[in-house]
């Protein structure tokens, strides 16, 4: 029998017809995300890392992740709440959090990054120098001159003018504020007693500007200003960074170098270290982990083990292959110690009281 045009379209248009019922029947796409999507919230600090990691996790994997970029405080109280799976923070877990979670959160180190000083003064393009005690001064108001004795004993070489300072710092709550805080405890005791440290306090002295642009923004446009912001946003921006005294004595420039020597000590077995004016002879003293937060125990409100597998898997990954994404982006990668104590406290992890340890791509 001879076919006709017609006929030989009307099979043509048929063939594809069940190819493509049978590629949906499939899935649709060879590429299809998974049903196990993971929800995250918290830290704006390490979240360009974030958004770079979990991009290249869901091309590998096809797992989707949401990140909400809310700040440390906002993760932690999700976590609280149970409406995500992950937190991500700057700071532990303070004994107040731990009270509301009720049970135990393991803090997961993904990334060593550093708060950095930043200032616009008309004239000076060189790298200056600050002392922890000339840097609490200045944010307690106290010394109120570029051209103070303090800060031309830090610099002796620079032509510092006669000129006011004008404090920049964070109106809303961060974990960038956090590690300043903490570290300015550290080096003033009148700052510790008068301030304290907080992804929020009552600031001494100063202007406010919401996130690292507010702060940016003041610095950028304010002639006599000094404010702190991140590492990784200063440089994006092109901005130019002091360089801090350590404990050590030396003036220490924030490179990815320096923020992963200030890791390189001795951790807790729980890694809630402060790593600010941290011991060691060459760290930058204004560097801190970042963390992401999860419940010991992934058995609750109704999660099931595979949210508790892919979770893990996710994390394992985001601390081993992941790293290779910390440097670009201006983070330090963990190494050493600090990656081993990571280890131990992710196969600590457990789904109705059995580890998940072996669920690792390890």
């Amino acid at each position: 029998m001879k076919l006709q045009k017609g006929d030989c379209l009307n099979a043509a248009c048929f063939i594809l017809i069940s190819l493509s019922l049978l590629f949906n029947s499939c899935g649709g796409s060879l590429n299809k995300d998974k049903s196990t999507g993971l929800i995250g919230a918290g830290s704006s600090f390490v979240y360009p890392l974030f958004s770079t990691m979990f991009s290249k996790y869901h091309d590998q994997y096809g797992v989707q992740i949401n990140y909400q970029s809310i700040g440390s405080g906002g993760g932690v109280l999700q976590l609280t709440n149970k409406t995500i799976d992950f937190g991500a923070s700057d700071a532990p877990v303070n004994p107040e959090q731990e009270k509301n979670l009720k049970v135990p959160v393991l803090h997961i180190p993904v990334c060593i990054g550093a708060t950095v000083i930043s200032y616009n003064i008309p004239g000076i393009t060189d790298t200056l120098n600050f002392s922890g005690e000339v840097l609490a001064d200045i944010f307690l108001g106290k010394i109120k001159n570029w051209n103070d004795p303090s800060l031309r004993k830090d610099n002796p070489g620079a032509s510092l003018p006669d000129l006011m300072i004008t404090v920049a710092h964070r109106s809303d709550g961060s974990g960038t504020s956090f590690i300043f805080t903490d570290y300015l405890t550290k080096v003033s005791r009148e700052w510790k007693e008068k301030a304290g440290k907080g992804t929020a306090v009552n600031w001494p002295a100063g202007l406010g500007g919401k996130g690292n642009e507010g702060v940016a923004g003041l610095i950028k446009n304010s002639p006599g200003s000094i404010g702190y912001i991140e590492l990784s946003y200063a440089l994006e921006n092109k901005m130019g960074v002091a360089r801090i005294k350590n404990l050590s004595g030396k003036y220490i420039a924030p490179t990815i170098g320096s923020i992963a020597a200030a890791a390189d000590i001795e951790l807790p077995a729980d890694a809630k270290a402060s790593i600010t004016q941290t011991p060691a002879p060459d760290g930058y003293p204004v560097s801190s982990f970042s963390w992401a937060l999860i419940y010991k125990e992934q058995k609750y409100k109704g999660r099931s083990k595979e949210n508790a597998n892919e979770l893990l898997r996710l994390l394992w990954w985001c601390t081993h292959e992941g790293q290779r994404f910390n440097e670009p982006l201006h983070y330090a990668p963990l190494h050493g110690q600090a990656l081993k104590v990571t280890e131990k406290i992710l196969k600590s992890a457990t789904y109705d009281g059995q580890p998940v340890a072996g669920l690792i791509n390890n």
